[in-house]
C-alpha cells in the first residue's frame, strides 16, 4: 500500500534566505551545518520530505515541531547515525552523507550529544561517567583526565555539590543529571552540541536552570548548539534561531523574533496552544 501523500504549502522563511547566491557546499564562517533536500523513508512512511536548513555557527539553533514530525530522525542524520535516501548534509563544507564508517568516526568528534534523560551509566559514578568518552577514545594520563573532569564540574556549577564526584546517577537530582550529561558531552571539546528535548520531565524552575545552562554553555564554550524542543517558553527564551519541522519539511525558519511574528497557521497553533502568547477568545455562540 502506498504511503499517504502530504501536500505542504511553500516554506515561509522569516529572514532572507541564508543561501541566496552562495555555494552551500563550501565552508561558510556563518553557517556550520547546511542541509539540502534531505529525504528519509521507513517502509511506506516518508518521514523527511526534502528538508532544507542552515544552522548558525556559535549560536543556539532550535528545531521545534510536534511528536512524529521527524525531529529525532533529523538529529540522527546530523551525526551520521542514519543515512538519507536523498540529499546532502555539509558540516564545515564536508558532505557527510557519502562518508564511510572510519571517516564518519573522525567527523563525529566534532559533535557532543546531550540525551533527553542524560543517559548516564547507572553503574558508574559522576567522574567515571564524565571521563568515559576520553577513556574510550584516547590513552591519556589519568591526571590529565581528572583535571578536565574537575574543570567541567567547576564550570557547570557542580563542584560545590558535596561529594558529587563519587555519587551515582540515582543519587542526583534531575537538574544535576542534566549537567553531568552535559559535562560528558563537553569532555572531548566538541564544536557542535546536540540536545534532545533537554527540558522534558523537569519542573518550571529546573527547566529555567537548564535553559540558562544551554545559553551559558554556548557563550562560554563557543559551541554551535542544536536543540530539539517542543517547549515554547524555553525555545523563545534561549533560541537565536528557530525552525519548525512539520510533516517532514522545514516550514518556517529565522531568528527567534522573526519566527515569533510568523503568520504560518501550523506555527501559530503550536505557539498559542502552548500558552506562550494569548490565544484569541473563542467566538461567542448566540442562540
Amino acid at each position: 500500500m502506498a504511503g499517504r501523500q502530504v501536500t505542504i504549502p511553500p516554506r515561509q522563511t522569516a529572514s532572507a534566505p541564508s543561501s541566496a547566491g552562495a555555494d552551500v557546499s563550501a565552508r561558510d564562517e556563518r553557517w556550520q551545518l547546511r542541509i539540502r533536500g534531505l529525504h528519509k523513508t521507513f517502509g511506506v512512511q516518508h518521514v523527511l520530505r526534502g528538508v532544507d536548513l542552515d544552522l548558525e555557527r556559535g549560536k543556539t539553533n532550535i528545531i521545534i515541531g510536534g511528536s512524529g514530525q521527524g525531529k529525532s530522525v533529523l538529529m540522527k542524520h546530523l551525526m551520521g547515525l542514519l543515512k538519507p535516501d536523498a540529499g546532502h548534509i555539509w558540516v564545515d563544507g564536508e558532505d557527510i552523507v557519502p562518508l564511510g564508517d572510519v571517516q564518519m568516526a573522525r567527523l563525529r568528534r566534532k559533535f557532543g550529544m546531550v540525551f533527553q534523560y542524560a543517559a548516564l551509566f547507572d553503574s558508574m559514578n559522576v567522574v567515571e561517567n564524565i571521563a568515559f568518552p576520553l577513556l574510550e577514545r584516547y590513552h591519556l594520563p589519568r591526571a590529565e583526565v581528572m583535571e578536565r573532569v574537575r574543570d567541567l564540574l567547576r564550570r557547570l556549577d557542580l563542584a560545590d555539590v558535596g561529594g558529587i564526584e563519587q555519587k551515582f546517577p540515582a543519587e542526583l537530582s534531575g537538574g544535576q543529571r542534566k549537567r553531568v550529561g552535559l559535562a560528558r558531552a563537553l569532555i572531548d571539546r566538541p564544536e557542535i552540541l546536540l540536545y534532545d528535548e533537554p527540558t522534558t520531565g523537569l519542573d518550571p524552575v529546573a527547566t529555567k536552570n537548564v535553559d540558562e545552562m544551554i545559553r551559558r554553555t554556548a557563550d562560554e564554550f563557543g559551541v554551535t548548539s542544536v536543540v530539539i524542543s517542543h517547549d515554547m517558553a524555553s525555545t523563545f527564551r534561549i533560541g537565536d534561531r528557530v525552525a519548525m519541522l512539520h510533516a517532514g519539511q522545514i516550514i518556517v525558519d529565522g531568528t527567534a523574533a522573526e519566527v515569533l511574528k510568523s503568520t504560518r497557521p501550523e506555527l501559530r497553533e503550536f505557539i498559542e496552544i502552548s500558552g506562550l502568547v494569548p490565544t484569541p477568545p473563542r467566538p461567542e455562540v448566540r442562540p
